[in-house]
């Protein structure tokens, strides 16, 4: 039975991706340990082109992580003023180094330079983090693929709490390339009647409402509040902003807590998993090219 089968309306479950990175990170560093134990070391790489301080966070973050589960992870960096060819060139030349087995193009990028632009000269055996076209094309049609990382916490979050998706209405408030999108495809492929709802659509509470599982990541602190979500509901917050006093807060007001049938912190709830993810997919490929 699913935590929205049994959550007490007015007390929502909180839905902690802690527990659940830790599992993942140990499961990386087994497959790290036993992947140098026969000469590949894995070998994430990521490349900044911006010095947006959130950004710089993040990827410390990443490779102190990665170090810790046994994975060398190169930042490559570029500064705020690469131009598109720089990075082209870049990304072209991880793609075709052996010794590579993940890539990740961070973002923000410099003003006029677009991911889009840019992601198909990630090589899609490591492209860990889903942003080359082929692998969304691949996701879209159900073929083996990295899935952005973030979209895919997801769904190891609502896996890791028992949440049921087959025959459920989910819908995704956000349509990014990286995240609404992709969740939206994942919810699908779990038998999920998925939704998408964004900036044009009309009384966005009449759709929320409608949600058994409801995942928001839009960008925008306290988006979803209590009147948005129906007594019980699954909620999954993504969203990673930064408060006026410099913490962490999510898309969801906190008043959706005493609605909702169980709720992701932020942070704590899909940031961990998503770091995690991605760890994984650079053994999974360091295993299957290394």
């Amino acid at each position: 039975m699913s935590t929205a089968d049994t959550a007490d309306t007015g007390s929502a479950v909180v839905l902690d991706g802690t527990g659940l990175a830790r599992s993942i990170r140990e499961r990386v560093a087994a497959g790290a340990a036993e992947l140098i134990g026969v000469g590949v070391a894995p070998r994430l790489a990521v490349v900044v082109a911006t010095d947006d301080e959130g950004a710089g966070w993040y990827v410390r973050s990443l490779s102190g992580a990665a170090r810790r589960v046994g994975i060398a992870c190169d930042v490559v960096e570029l500064g705020a003023d690469a131009d598109p060819e720089t990075i082209r060139h870049t990304l072209l030349r991880l793609s075709g180094d052996d010794t590579v087995h993940g890539i990740i193009l961070q973002t923000p990028l410099p003003d006029g330079v677009r991911v889009e632009d840019l992601a198909a000269d990630i090589a899609a055996e490591k492209d860990v983090d889903g942003a080359n076209p082929l692998s969304a094309g691949r996701l879209a049609a159900g073929l083996p693929a990295y899935p952005p990382a973030t979209a895919a916490a997801v769904l190891d979050l609502l896996d890791h709490h028992g949440i049921a998706l087959a025959g459920r209405s989910a819908v995704v408030v956000g349509r990014s390339l990286v995240v609404g999108k992709p969740t939206a495809q994942l919810l699908l492929q779990r038998d999920a009647t998925v939704s998408i709802c964004h900036r044009h659509t009309k009384d966005l509470a009449q759709h929320t409402r409608e949600a058994d599982v409801l995942v928001v990541a839009v960008g925008r602190i306290g988006l979803v509040r209590a009147e948005h979500v129906a007594p019980g509901a699954i909620v999954v917050d993504v969203g990673t902003n930064t408060a006026p006093d410099g913490s962490l807060a999510g898309d969801v007001d906190g008043g959706v807590a005493a609605v909702a049938g169980g709720l992701t912190p932020v942070p704590g709830g899909v940031g961990p998993v998503t770091t995690a993810l991605l760890l994984e997919h650079t053994v999974r490929s360091a295993r299957s090219h290394g």
